[in-house]
C-alpha cells in the first residue's frame, strides 16, 4: 500500500461530516474499497506527466523556448519544424479517446449555456466557494499571492472566460478558443508545478505533488458533478440527456487538461461516487480557505454600484451560499450564515423559466438568448468593454 502525504484523511471526523450529503447522492456501495483508497493516496503523488515533460524541456533541457510555447498555444498546435518536445505534447492531446462524441459535446455545451444566471451563481457560490471548504488544493494558489482584492476579481474573470470558451458552440474543436484555453491552463499548471517542486519550502510530506492528479480530478468534479447537483437545488430543470451530455463535455475537458482517464467522471453516478471519495479523504479548512472565502464575498466591494446595492449584493451572496452549501460549510469558511431567501427566490423563478418556458416549443432558444443577455450585462458591469482573459504562463 502506498504511503500518503499527511493531509490525506487528516481529520476523519470532519471529512465524514462534510461528505455525508454526497454519500446519500452517490447511491448504494458508495464507500471506496481498499484498492480505491490506495489509488487516492497514489494520486497525491502523481502529476500530469505530459505537461511536465514539456516544462522540463523549457526549464531544464533548454530545447524549447517560451516564445515557441506561446506561439504553439496561440496557433493551437506545433508545426513540423517545432522542437520535438513541443510536437510530442500536441501529438498527445491530438489523440482523442475513442469515447469522445461530438454530438454529446455540442449538447453538453448548449445545456451549460442555457443555465445562464443560475450557472454563474452555482460556479461562484457552489463550485468555487464549496471548493474552498477543504484545504486540499489551495496552497499552490496561496503561493501565487492571488488571494484577495482585485486579484480575486481577476481570477473570477479568468475562470469565467475559460468556462465560456469551453462551452461555446464548437469551442472544443482543435484550434477553437476553448480547446486552446484548456491547453493553455494545462501548460500553466505544469509550470507552476515545476516551480513549486523546486521550492525547498514545499512540504512534500504534508501535501504531495503541488498540482496532483487527486486535486485535479476533484476540481473537475466541482465543475461537473457538483455543478449539476447545485443547479437542481436552485430549481433548474436538467433533463437526463442534458445531464449526461454535460458530464461527457467536462470529462473531455478534464482529459484535455491532463486528468487521468481513471478519474474522469464520464457519468453523473460515477461523478458523485468520485466526489464523495475525494471529500471523505480531504483535510479540513485552513487559513487559506477562510481568506479565499472572505475575498470571494468581499468581491462585491469592487462592484461599480452604490453602497446600498453593494450591501444587497453581499447579502444575496451570503444567502445563496448558505442555500447551496449549508450552514456547516459556511461556519467552516468563517462566513456568516444567512436565511436562504435568495435560493428560495431562484427556485420560484426557475419554476416558471426552466420548468415551464423551457419545455415549450422554442423554449430552449429563449433560455439561450436570455442567458446570453444576462452574461453580457454582467460582464459590462464588472469588466467594462474589456473582456477578461486568461493568466499568463510564468516567464
Amino acid at each position: 500500500m502506498s504511503a500518503a502525504p499527511s493531509r490525506f484523511a487528516a481529520d476523519r471526523a470532519w471529512s465524514a461530516r462534510a461528505a455525508a450529503p454526497l454519500r446519500w447522492t452517490a447511491g448504494p456501495g458508495a464507500r471506496p474499497g481498499p484498492a480505491e483508497v490506495d489509488a487516492l493516496r497514489r494520486g497525491l503523488l502523481r502529476r500530469d506527466e505530459v505537461a511536465a515533460a514539456l516544462v522540463r524541456a523549457v526549464r531544464e533541457d533548454r530545447t524549447v523556448s517560451m516564445r515557441e510555447v506561446h506561439a504553439a498555444l496561440a496557433a493551437g498546435g506545433a508545426g513540423p519544424d517545432a522542437p520535438a518536445p513541443l510536437r510530442d505534447f500536441f501529438a498527445a492531446v491530438a489523440q482523442r479517446p475513442d469515447w469522445v462524441d461530438d454530438d454529446l459535446l455540442a449538447r453538453g455545451a448548449e445545456a451549460c449555456r442555457t443555465f445562464g444566471h443560475d450557472a454563474g451563481l452555482v460556479l461562484t457560490h457552489g463550485s468555487l466557494l464549496g471548493g474552498y471548504r477543504t484545504a486540499a488544493a489551495l496552497e499552490p494558489l496561496a503561493r501565487t499571492g492571488r488571494l484577495t482584492g482585485e486579484e480575486t476579481l481577476r481570477r473570477i474573470g479568468e475562470t469565467t472566460a475559460w468556462w465560456r470558451a469551453v462551452t461555446a458552440p464548437a469551442g472544443l474543436e482543435p484550434g477553437a478558443e476553448g480547446h486552446r484555453l484548456a491547453l493553455h491552463v494545462r501548460v500553466m499548471h505544469g509550470f507552476v508545478n515545476h516551480h513549486l517542486e523546486q521550492d525547498p519550502t514545499w512540504e512534500w510530506d504534508l501535501r504531495g505533488v503541488p498540482i496532483n492528479q487527486y486535486d485535479q480530478a476533484s476540481t473537475l468534479g466541482v465543475f461537473s458533478t457538483s455543478f449539476l447537483l447545485h443547479l437542481r437545488l436552485l430549481g433548474v430543470r436538467v433533463p437526463r440527456r442534458d445531464a449526461a451530455a454535460v458530464m461527457h463535455l467536462w470529462s473531455y475537458v478534464g482529459w484535455l487538461m491532463g486528468v487521468d482517464e481513471e478519474w474522469l467522471p464520464r457519468t453523473e453516478r460515477r461523478g458523485r461516487r468520485l466526489l464523495y471519495h475525494f471529500l471523505s479523504h480531504d483535510p479540513p479548512p485552513d487559513e487559506n480557505s477562510r481568506t479565499l472565502a472572505a475575498a470571494l464575498i468581499d468581491m462585491v466591494d469592487l462592484a461599480p454600484y452604490g453602497p446600498l446595492r453593494r450591501r444587497w449584493e453581499r447579502e444575496r451572496a451570503l444567502s445563496v451560499s448558505t442555500w447551496l452549501l449549508g450552514p456547516a460549510a459556511m461556519r467552516d469558511l468563517g462566513l456568516p450564515v444567512r436565511a436562504p431567501w435568495y435560493g428560495v427566490w431562484r427556485v420560484a423563478a426557475n419554476l416558471g423559466w426552466t420548468q415551464v418556458v423551457g419545455r415549450l416549443p422554442g423554449g430552449r432558444l429563449r433560455l439561450l438568448v436570455r442567458a446570453d443577455r444576462h452574461h453580457r450585462r454582467q460582464e459590462r458591469a464588472w469588466h467594462g468593454e474589456a473582456a477578461p482573459g486568461i493568466g499568463a504562463i510564468p516567464a
